[in-house]
């Protein structure tokens, strides 16, 4: 065995999934969603060794599978040398405590190993901050789960000093954690903002980039900026906000963000750590929703996508559905439609209509134009920096000014635009 190969060992895991009709769609696990999981430990650097999908009516309140199939899963981690249990399902504190000591290996749910992923992805300051807000927080209510047999028999023999006095000092400390690491974070939004400010008073559009984790989000904004930041097969790939500079028209640049991956079952205090980056969202000008048209789920990933676009209260923003991977496409019609366009990141078909789709949203009617300022009315300049794209300004007889501008601001100008007519009514032709 090779130094690096020592020095990387593998964790092999058992997956575990509950279907039960007394779960919520969402917490429900099934076959796909097994599969799914299987791909976040591979991410995460582990290894399936089994899988469990247990239907039952209704969670054990301790074991949340029942005592019976948690002796079949231990003779499978046994057999298989499993270092540790993985369940799709979410488990409350206590559960994950009872399985951790019935099964002999270290239990988690689907959100402790994303938390694990993201610690392991996150590059950036800010994306360390928020990924460990996010462990603190999950960590708190299991940190009480841990010490709940000594709430319940407060005051009992062998519950007092020490234990009391630990648990409140574990508390306090992890509370303390969570507010400084808000206020870092609340920081950063103040630095984003102050950015944002500045695109505003330069009006440059945002476009973000959104969808389901592994759609290719990272791939396209390589194929249409040459970015040159990684994209890789593999679930969460990116977490750190990426933003690159694009031209979709002669008249129209735009700022083009990629973003975090969403996913099925994501830990509702994730997303709201996650804040900091995802707000860009809320002050895009458009989305580029990419979906893996490749994908046989691609439907029920496009559904939490647009369910976790509208928690964040970005729904009535414009959005181009862009159909991924058409070049696996297996149907027999491809995706079409108003504001759907089908491409291939990867080999570049259909990124010319992307980008004349983006132009379609954002560049209505806005034209190049040359103005002619009188001096007497040069006061106008500070309003073409405020409203239009200046891009050259010469002083000669009049001022005279190149810029981008939209529609409403040409006709507010009127003949001092070059080349302009007044607007004649039917009935004066």
């Amino acid at each position: 065995m090779t130094e690096k190969h020592a020095q990387q060992t593998i964790e092999r895991a058992v997956l575990v999934g509950l279907k039960s009709p007394a779960l919520t769609r969402e917490e429900n696990a099934s076959d796909a969603s097994l599969e799914e999981l299987k791909a976040l430990l591979e991410t995460a650097g582990g290894e399936c060794v089994g899988m469990v999908l247990q239907a039952k009516d209704a969670p054990d309140p301790r074991t949340f599978i029942g005592e019976g199939k948690v002796a079949e899963v231990k003779e499978l981690v046994q057999a298989q040398g499993a270092d540790l249990v993985i369940f799709d399902n979410p488990l409350s504190p206590s559960q994950q405590r009872a399985l951790t000591e019935d099964l002999g290996v270290q239990v988690l749910d689907r959100a402790g190993l994303i938390l694990d992923i993201f610690a392991q992805r996150a590059q950036t300051r800010e994306g360390r901050l928020q990924v460990e807000l996010a462990q603190y927080q999950y960590l708190l209510p299991r940190l009480l789960g841990m010490w709940k047999h000594l709430e319940r028999q407060e005051g009992a023999i062998g519950t007092r000093g020490p234990g009391e006095t630990q648990l409140e000092s574990d508390r306090r400390h992890i509370r303390r954690k969570i507010a400084k690491l808000r206020e870092e974070l609340a920081q950063v939004r103040r630095v984003r903002s102050t950015q944002r400010q500045r695109r505003e008073k330069n009006e440059v559009p945002v476009v973000a980039i959104v969808g389901y984790t592994n759609a290719g989000k990272s791939t396209l904004l390589n194929a249409l900026t040459q970015a040159d930041i990684p994209a890789n097969d593999r679930l969460f790939d990116t977490l750190d906000t990426t933003t690159r500079t694009l031209e979709v028209s002669d008249t129209c640049t735009v700022l083009l963000s990629d973003t975090v991956g969403f996913i099925r079952k994501l830990p509702h205090h994730l997303v709201d750590a996650f804040k900091a980056t995802l707000e860009e969202l809320q002050f895009a000008d458009l989305l580029l929703h990419v979906i893996d048209s490749s994908n046989p789920e691609w439907r029920e990933q496009a559904e939490v996508v647009d369910k976790l676009i509208d928690e964040l209260g970005v729904a009535q923003t414009p959005c181009i559905q862009v159909f991924n991977k058409c070049d696996l496409w297996t149907g027999e019609i491809r995706p079409h439609g108003e504001n759907i366009v089908s491409i291939s990141a990867r080999t570049g078909e259909g990124l010319e209509e992307l980008r004349q789709a983006i132009a379609r949203v954002l560049d209505a009617g806005v034209r190049r134009v040359t103005i002619h300022l009188p001096y007497d009315r040069g006061g106008l300049l500070d309003r073409l920096y405020q409203e239009a794209k200046v891009e050259r300004v010469e002083y000669a007889d009049t001022i005279e000014v190149t810029a981008v501008c939209p529609p409403r601001l040409i006709g507010q100008l009127g003949p001092l635009v070059e080349g302009w007519t007044p607007r004649r009514e039917p009935w004066e032709e």
